[in-house]
Order: structure tokens, then C-alpha cells, then sequence
């Protein structure tokens, strides 16, 4: 005898985004025709080649410059990476600021317990960050070299600066420039948070801001 079998109900899917469909407006797909060519300033205005930026994001060099020329529609999957690389919100990936509005929304960005809020959204060039060292930061008594010159204020609190041999105190108002040839290091000797006002050169954001941590931090004493 025969059965007349009734076909499955087929699953509810959620819709997808509209850029990851067909169904693109035309101000959408304006949007997202600008993102290619923000993509590639972005990336050039910071020295970085796409090898360079498919090593920090895992997206194959390929994949990359075709999103740069067009030839790739951008998708959160791959802009959240880049966003992480550039250090940006990923509103300015797809959309630019507007113009007009001259007001910086800090994000913070935590290294090796130190938090950075970046003071400046203009990639390249001199950026400026407000440093805050937790209670009892140290530094391990690493000091580092890297290309370029620093300056620092201090807002409120004290810091200790390691300066090749110099082991100097600062404390709120007291201002130090320093070739960053010269090994260094700072840290918190107080049992409050210090704050700072850092302006750094593109090495100087590379290793203070944007380096990974090697490991775990050093425990306050």
C-alpha cells in the first residue's frame, strides 16, 4: 500500500545581514564600495604590507587585497580582525567619522595591566594616550629599546622611570622627553593609580600599545 510522505518542514533561519546578501540598497552598497579604499589608507598610512597585516589577522594576502581593491565584499568576519590589527573602532572601518564632529571617543586598550586611552583617531604619525599604572605596577625591571622619542606628563600620582642608569622619581606635573634608544622602563611605586599623558612616535605605539603580552604580569610587591 502506498503512503504519501509529507516533506519535512524546513528549518527557520534568521535573515542574514542585509551586506551579506543580494538585497543591497543603494546607500548601503555606497558604504561598502568605501571601505576597500579605507581599508588600503589605512593600512599604508601605518607602514603595514599586506603581509604584514595577513600575519596579525590571519587573512590570507589575497583575501586581503581583494577587499582593498573592491573585488571582495567586506563582512564582520573579516573586519573584526582588522579593526583589532588597526587598533580602530570598527565603525571607522565602514563608515568615516563625520566631519564636523571634532570629539575623540576614547576606547580603552589594556597591555600588561596598563590601560592606554588613546587621545588622537588620526592614524600615522605622533599619538597621544593617557596612560593609567595600576597600584604597585611594575616593570620587572625590564627595560626596553625601540626606534623614535617619547614624552611623558604626569597628571596625578607618581612614576618611577628607568632611564638607562637614571632611576628617577616624577610626580604629578613633572614632565620627562627621552631619546627611546636609551633603555627605559616605568612603573607605579605607590599603592594608587598613577596617570599619564604619553605622546608616542609610530614605534612607540607599536611597542607600548599594540604588542602582545609575552606572559603573565609580574605580581605587585
Amino acid at each position: 500500500m502506498l503512503r504519501t510522505v509529507r516533506p519535512c518542514s524546513p528549518l527557520r533561519q534568521e535573515p542574514l545581514p542585509l551586506w551579506q546578501t543580494g538585497g543591497v540598497t543603494e546607500d548601503f552598497a555606497e558604504v561598502l564600495d568605501n571601505v576597500g579604499p579605507r581599508l588600503r589608507r589605512l593600512r599604508q598610512q601605518r607602514g603595514t604590507t599586506l603581509t604584514d597585516l595577513s600575519a596579525a589577522t590571519g587573512i590570507s594576502v589575497s583575501t586581503l587585497s581583494r577587499l582593498e581593491s573592491g573585488q571582495r565584499r567586506p563582512t564582520l568576519e573579516l573586519l573584526l580582525p582588522l579593526a583589532r590589527a588597526h587598533q580602530v573602532p570598527l565603525d571607522e572601518l565602514v563608515d568615516a567619522p563625520a566631519t564636523g564632529d571634532p570629539r575623540v571617543h576614547a576606547r580603552p586598550i589594556v597591555r600588561n595591566g596598563v590601560t592606554f586611552l588613546p587621545l588622537t583617531r588620526r592614524p600615522g604619525g605622533v599619538q597621544a594616550f593617557k596612560q593609567i599604572l595600576p597600584p604597585r605596577h611594575q616593570c620587572g625591571g625590564e627595560q626596553k629599546t625601540h626606534e623614535g622619542y617619547e614624552w611623558l606628563y604626569v597628571l596625578s600620582g607618581r612614576v618611577r622611570l628607568l632611564l638607562g642608569e637614571h632611576d628617577i622619581v616624577l610626580t604629578a606635573g613633572e614632565v620627562a622627553e627621552f631619546d627611546t634608544h636609551v633603555p627605559h622602563a616605568i612603573s607605579n611605586p605607590d599603592d594608587v593609580p598613577a596617570e599619564v599623558l604619553n605622546l608616542f612616535g609610530p614605534q612607540g605605539e607599536r611597542v607600548h600599545v599594540r604588542a602582545r603580552p609575552a606572559g603573565r604580569d609580574p605580581k605587585a610587591r
